[in-house]
């Protein structure tokens, strides 16, 4: 078997047990239209999704078709004809009952969308670009900066220049409104691209905008801006993405593609999904089909029929990520200056604060009896790391920072944290916004152990949180959870980050949630430690003395019922570790260093799950009882037993692949 079947089988399986695989065969009943374009009837694709997924050949087909069936039936990606959509009728049960109404609510906005089209390029087309604004005398185009940035370059402006083709040519753009399937060329919808009135510096939200002329009135088309939402959408809001899927098979697996659009690319389409968790400042998800050609397609939400975000990424089957509405907003609005020299597009940072002992009354930290049946006491942390003692630190707990639902162990050796001890209770989740990113220090332990604001002005370092915020927003009520996501913007519970490796968006944000809505676990209840793994092989940043570390863990630690044990609760550990080697060697070379800074190597935004003793050996913590509840750790001394050689490392990239 070929590793493209193993991944593909192990995603198939995880299909099945997140119950995708059973909402496709109910979906059929409805005869989906998406089916027609795959050369296949409802009853061939039920003979399909009914057969042994290692029999699938001796039905005439393959794991990448039945994947793409269930994949297409989930989340297909409508055909546009005239101005509709067809298929509406006949979606899964995934989405709401009136899910038809609303796309032919959302179905005005079609006409605003059109394909970016070049002019002396090699690509005839490169992206999706929609109207957002009207002008006195033009229309205003939005669509991404990497999209107009093949054909023109950034001014010191911030501008746009069209750039010369080889043969001194020079290169221009297009939108053209039109491209449907089977519809004849239309001049009245295709517009010359004047110029690009502003494109993103590389470090700042994926954006760039043009101007179009605008119609006469006589004229027989004249596209209107698609509405703006005022404020960002939520997790789990119905949307849909407006564009054009093109083949992409530099990022995709060409074979599922093929199956999935029956190599009918390149023409307007719109494919409804859903928001997904929050991806940081200017970024959204979602989980609509898309390709490469859906650079710059606008995010509609179904609920509003109004432009929630600007689509700029994705991989096909996984998901998707846009700038957020408020980013776009604010750039329209003049919040962000455009002609200015080193603008970026974010929100606005305030100076740095100081709380001192007082403002922490009461917080009781970290809770290591959060699970009740059994303790998950904080990890023994060598004496080498040098951690801070805070001065309300308790005969208890000496070295820790107590936070609303999570502690630290700060090293004041290394200027980092070495652990943070976090408690979930996802019943009581009280989501909150992250707010103007005010960061404070905390003057319980002395100010020049802890890294400042100016000591994060490379552009490629963030400050990563190592609580995840989001986690942190729960509890009894509002303010519970505020005071807990006010916590997390403390130096102590950061540290540096390269920007590629805290923005991106792998399995890590998802573990908690996906192991305690697991079947096997217990309740919405996890204590999850996360840190650094330090070595020694780290560059420092600056004259700091404090490392930038290239890799993190997470150990995650839930009750679950084991096999056969008649409901009883056991510890249940699992652990994680994630590396950013490679962008901080690519940073370092960026600057000239030949230093090697490999070691323990990963790979870039890999996610690996570990055995925790293996954590162990590798953090020099001790974890204590939670080594001995690994269900790693049990399925390869199993495995041993009956003489097999099973890898005590397993590659996470899907949920499926974890072992719980």
């Amino acid at each position: 078997m070929s590793d493209f079947e193993k991944e593909t089988f192990s995603r198939l399986e995880g299909l099945g047990n997140a119950g995708t695989i059973d909402k496709a065969r109910e979906a059929l009943d409805t005869s989906p239209g998406i089916l027609g374009e795959m050369g296949l009837t409802p009853d061939r694709a039920r003979e399909l999704m009914g057969a042994q997924m290692n029999k699938l050949e001796s039905f005439g087909s393959t794991p990448s078709q039945l994947e793409a069936i269930v994949r297409a039936v989930g989340r297909p990606p409508l055909i546009v004809r005239g101005g509709k959509v067809e298929g509406k009728q006949s979606l899964s049960s995934d989405f709401p009952p009136d899910i038809d109404i609303r796309i032919g609510k959302a179905e005005d906005n079609i006409a605003s969308v059109g394909r970016i089209e070049f002019i002396n390029h090699d690509f005839s087309w490169g992206g999706t670009g929609w109207v957002i604004e009207k002008k006195d005398d033009h229309l205003l185009i939005i669509t991404n900066r990497h999209v107009a940035k093949l054909v023109a370059r950034r001014s010191f402006l911030g501008d746009g220049v069209f750039m010369f083709a080889p043969g001194n040519a020079r290169y221009g753009a297009r939108i053209d409104f039109l491209e449907e399937v089977g519809a004849a060329q239309d001049p009245e919808r295709l517009f010359d691209i004047r110029k690009f009135t502003y494109i993103a510096e590389d470090a700042a939200a994926d954006i760039a905008l043009g101007k179009i002329d605008l119609p006469a009135d006589t004229a027989n088309f004249t596209p209107t801006p698609i509405p703006r939402a005022d404020t960002d959408a939520q997790h789990g809001e119905c949307v849909a993405v407006i564009g054009y899927p093109a083949k992409d098979s530099l990022r995709n697996d060409p074979t599922q593609m093929s199956n999935y659009f029956n190599d009918l690319y390149d023409v307007k389409r719109f494919s409804p999904g859903f928001l997904i968790e929050d991806g940081g400042v200017t970024i959204l998800r979602h989980d609509c089909t898309t390709l490469g050609g859906n650079s710059g397609s606008p995010v509609i939400s179904l609920d509003s029929g109004k432009a929630v975000g600007l689509h700029y990424a994705g991989t096909f089957g996984v998901g998707n990520s846009a700038v957020r509405i408020s980013t776009v907003n604010a750039l329209l609005d003049g919040a962000v200056p455009t002609s200015i020299p080193g603008t970026e597009i974010v929100r606005p940072e305030r100076p740095d604060g100081n709380h001192d002992a007082d403002h922490f009354e009461p917080r009781d930290g970290y809770n290591p009896d959060f699970l009740q049946v059994a303790e998950v006491p904080l990890p023994m942390v060598p004496n080498a790391f040098g951690l801070a003692t805070p001065s309300d630190a308790t005969p208890e707990r000496p070295n820790e920072l107590r936070y609303q639902n999570f502690g630290i162990l700060y090293s004041a050796t290394f200027k980092t944290p070495i652990i943070a001890a976090l408690n979930i209770d996802g019943a009581k989740t009280r989501p909150q916004k992250r707010g103007s990113d005010k960061w404070f220090a905390d003057l319980r332990i002395p100010a020049n152990v802890q890294l400042g604001k100016e000591d994060y002005d490379h552009a490629d370092i963030d400050r990563g949180h190592l609580v995840r915020r989001a986690a942190t927003n729960w509890g009894v009520d509002d303010a519970q959870a505020k005071q807990a996501n006010d916590d997390s913007f403390h130096y102590t519970a950061a540290a540096p980050q390269h920007r590629a490796f805290n923005r991106s968006h792998a399995q890590w944000l998802g573990l908690e949630n996906f192991i305690m809505t697991n079947v096997r676990t217990h309740g919405f209840k996890a204590c999850v430690f996360t840190g650094p793994i330090l070595t020694g092989d780290e560059p420092m940043l600056k004259d700091t003395g404090s490392p930038v570390p290239l890799k993190f863990f997470k150990l995650v630690t839930m009750l679950a019922e084991e096999d056969g044990s008649e409901g009883i609760l056991r510890l249940h550990s699992t652990a994680y570790v994630l590396s950013q080697v490679e962008v901080i060697q690519q940073m370092l070379s960026n600057q000239g260093s030949v230093e090697s800074v490999g070691g323990f190597e990963f790979g870039a935004y890999k996610t690996f799950q570990i055995r925790v003793r293996d954590l162990e050996k590798l953090t020099g913590l001790n974890f204590g009882p939670l080594s001995d509840a690994d269900p790693l750790a049990q399925r390869l001394t199993d495995a041993e037993s009956l003489a097999g050689q099973p890898r005590p490392i397993v590659t996470v990239e899907s949920f499926a692949n974890v072992v719980i």
